[in-house]
């Protein structure tokens, strides 16, 4: 069995068991919730520990990953700023509409006390514009790390990161490859949590619905439906960019496009998609092979257009169920994490990956991080389409690039 299965089997268990409880013994339902509930907890706990060492490493790598692309030449410098711009793109287009469909929706009292019972708010900064101002820059970073101080933390690793590229080549892949290392660490602890993951969602989730009953599993039907509904939203939004800015007749790309996304839905792998990429892009769109053979290949190791969409949605979820308004501030915030924190994560395994890169995102934006694995384990259904925005803004990202003058630059350039 994979490990989705094995995780959408616990999270199935726990939903059965729980409803059960709240709809014949809600007495008993609340008894039971409380004796597995340590147990999620301590699986959460378990995950979390290896997020700060995680997230900062993830960052420094990330940045000097894409410096030194952007050095390889004029091509990949616009293929950079392709992804970053429209990752910012992504993550404002979800900030915006996310909350906004969720306002149409009346959150489930029943949903928001279990998940605050489930876990406590961090507290957004108060004290107006200059407070939160001061507060992105740590003044003891080693202390931001002990706090789980997401923002100032990651404020932290950009400066570390950019400083990382000013230093000798020699010892600045000294410590590179010591953070990789570090990250790769992480993940195999990650891993090994994920080995019970199947039990630690069943006690989250008995525990939830035994104490919020039907309306937990509503819920959790909302979650998987805003986020299908932006990734269908964003692959729409791409093509149109890629006609628009990428110069592609309609017909023509679609026709390049539609056997990638085929590939990629059957695969749900990015990186299992690259040769059918690179096929489509130079034997049926007509890209020269210089500008797709040097752009898909970073697209797939830099950028991933499902992340920051998923990250606010997320968090917008979260705020939507607890009965939360967020405001411009948060939401901005979450959108500048999002780029940040998707342009080093690309590549990672989803479940494996899905905590450590949301939490600072919701976390940043005032957020309880409790919910997250359970989100975690409904998100494998609409990860097929997520796969599917990513290669559709890969080869988006490549139209753009050539466009914009790919094609007058020399192989020997890049």
């Amino acid at each position: 069995m994979s490990q989705t299965a094995r995780v959408l089997t616990g999270l199935a268990a726990g939903i059965v068991l729980g409803m059960l409880l709240a709809w014949q013994a809600p007495a008993m339902g609340l008894k039971v919730a409380a004796w597995v509930d340590p147990f999620g907890r301590l699986w959460l706990n378990a995950l979390q520990m290896t997020v700060v060492p995680l997230v900062f490493a993830l960052v420094v790598v990330g940045i000097n990953q894409a410096s030194d692309a952007a050095h390889s030449g004029r091509v990949a410098r616009q293929a950079i700023l392709s992804f970053v711009v429209l990752l910012a793109c992504a993550g404002a287009m979800t900030a915006l509409l996310a909350p906004l469909a969720l306002s149409s929706l009346t959150p489930d009292p029943a949903v928001a006390a279990a998940l605050r019972g489930h876990g406590e708010a961090t507290a957004p900064a108060t004290g107006g514009w200059a407070d939160a101002l001061v507060a992105l820059i740590p003044s003891n970073a080693v202390a931001a790390a002990a706090a789980s101080a997401m923002l100032p933390l990651v404020s932290f690793a950009l400066f570390f990161g950019f400083a990382l590229t000013r230093i000798a080549p020699g010892p600045r892949a000294q410590v590179v490859g010591l953070l990789d290392a570090i990250s790769q660490t992480m993940l195999v602890i990650v891993h090994w949590v994920l080995l019970v993951a199947p039990v630690g969602i069943f006690a989250l989730v008995l525990a939830l619905t035994a104490r919020a009953g039907l309306g937990m599993l509503q819920a959790l039907g909302i979650y998987v439906l805003l986020e299908c509904a932006l990734y269908v939203l964003a692959v729409v939004l791409l093509i149109a960019v890629a006609i628009t800015i990428g110069k592609q007749r309609f017909r023509h790309f679609i026709a390049g496009l539609v056997p990638v996304q085929a590939v990629a839905a059957s695969t749900q792998s990015s990186l299992a998609t690259l040769p059918a990429m690179l096929d489509s892009a130079q034997t049926r769109l007509g890209m020269p092979a210089q500008v797709s053979g040097l752009v898909l290949p970073m697209a797939v190791s830099l950028f991933r257009i499902a992340s920051p969409i998923q990250y606010l949605a997320t968090a917008s979820f979260i705020a939507w169920a607890l009965g939360a308004d967020l405001s411009a501030a948060q939401l901005a915030t979450g959108v500048a994490l999002s780029v940040l924190v998707s342009m080093g994560s690309v590549g990672l395994p989803g479940q494996a990956i899905f905590l450590a890169t949301n939490l600072p995102v919701t976390s940043a934006m005032g957020l309880p991080v409790a919910p997250l694995p359970v989100l975690m384990a409904v998100d494998a259904i609409p990860d097929v389409l997520a796969t599917v925005a990513n290669v559709t803004a890969d080869m988006t990202a490549t139209a753009v690039v050539e466009a914009r003058g790919g094609k007058t630059f020399p192989a020997t350039a890049q």
